[in-house]
């Protein structure tokens, strides 16, 4: 059966029941989500981590990834179906996440779920796993359109007018490194181990904040704007000056290293706030999203910003931070009220929120991949 004729039969959104499948990086997720935009419920949601797989190499190993994610999709998927107490006849739509991210993974990922939407008869929706991302605090806290959108990942970091379905305006970018990066980086230098994010959150606990005065980069630059190799290359300085390293050294590097992410956080977000209100009036909310969102410091800054704007802040549950099949799901929801439905396509390791942006003025990234940002 071909695939686009079905998407053209695609129920209304109202009716949806969505499979969301999720194998972008090294989580191998899959979620039932029912309901409408805004006001969706989430069936089950089963996130399977590689983390054991890729300790070992300080990172993530995309073919290890890819490998992974083809021997357990479909256990995950049986997983997601019973926990929902559904079937597979009783879902509306498929989607799955089909770029950005590695390679490999998404191959696995799309394909199966193009695979199970033919075999099933249902309506297959490719997804941006960057939109995903940032449409997930409409799933979690019913957040309405527009919002100003803080997206803090592994490989991402940028602001982002979010103005519905589809229509992202990017306000400010990173110009390097992604947030995520800094984080899994400074926990490798620091001997922390993998995942860095919650290893350096963990030990700034016990840290003092003050004791190494890091750089807020970009921070006399105009616009909102990210960057974070020079503040990395200052915690390698800083370790190799005070080495051999105690615990404690570890701990204040950890906490002055996140309370420099918090003020750049704080400095950019404001003026984020203040592009946003230029150009499209005064958001709804500033939303912050993706697993770097999930920092308990850096929630709490954006927060205060939000406040100190007189807007709502919203940041989904942990569980939904990171990456999952969910906020996939939920994706196809949004899309499908709105009357955007694409044909399959084919997966992309780059595809930027803004591409009018990207191309016009590019941030990041532009080779036989595409652009990043």
């Amino acid at each position: 059966m071909d695939i686009a004729a079905q998407n053209r039969g695609a129920a209304p959104a109202e009716e949806a029941r969505v499979l969301g499948i999720e194998t972008s990086c090294d989580e191998c997720a899959v979620a039932v989500v029912e309901g409408g935009p805004g006001a969706a419920r989430i069936l089950s949601n089963v996130v399977l981590s590689q983390i054991d797989l890729h300790q070992a190499f300080g990172g993530v190993v995309p073919e290890i990834a890819a490998r992974a994610h083809g021997e357990t999709i479909d256990t995950v998927t049986r997983e997601a179906l019973a926990a929902a107490g559904v079937d597979l006849s009783s879902i509306t739509h498929v989607a799955a996440t089909a770029g950005p991210g590695l390679l490999g993974g998404l191959l696995v990922g799309a394909t199966f779920g193009r695979a199970l939407a033919m075999a099933a008869g249902k309506p297959f929706v490719p997804v941006n796993h960057l939109e995903a991302h940032v449409l997930s605090p409409r799933l979690s806290d019913g957040v309405a359109f527009p919002y100003c959108v803080a997206l803090l990942s592994g490989g991402h970091a940028q602001f982002v007018a979010a103005l519905g379905p589809g229509d992202y305006r990017r306000l400010g970018g990173t110009i390097d490194d992604a947030a995520g990066e800094a984080f899994d980086k400074t926990a490798k230098l620091l001997g922390l181990g993998y995942p860095g994010g919650p290893a350096v959150e963990a030990a700034a606990r016990g840290g003092d904040a003050k004791r190494f005065a890091f750089p807020t980069p970009l921070a006399r630059r105009e616009g909102c704007d990210l960057s974070f190799a020079g503040l990395k290359t200052a915690v390698r300085l800083a370790a190799e000056k005070t080495a051999p390293l105690t615990d404690q050294d570890i701990a204040d590097i950890c906490a002055s290293f996140q309370d420099a992410v918090a003020r750049l956080l704080r400095l950019k977000s404001a003026r984020a706030l203040d592009a946003f209100a230029a150009a499209h009036g005064a958001p709804s909310a500033l939303v912050a999203v993706g697993g770097v969102a999930a920092n308990g410091v850096l929630r709490a800054a954006l927060a205060d910003v939000a406040a100190a704007h007189g807007v709502d802040f919203a940041a989904p549950p942990l569980s939904l931070c990171g990456d999952n099949g969910a906020m996939i799901a939920y994706t196809a929801i949004d899309r499908l009220a709105a009357g955007i439905v694409d044909p399959p396509g084919r997966v992309r390791s780059r595809w930027p929120l803004d591409a009018s942006a990207a191309t016009a003025a590019p941030l990041l990234g532009a080779g036989k991949r595409g652009i990043k940002a």
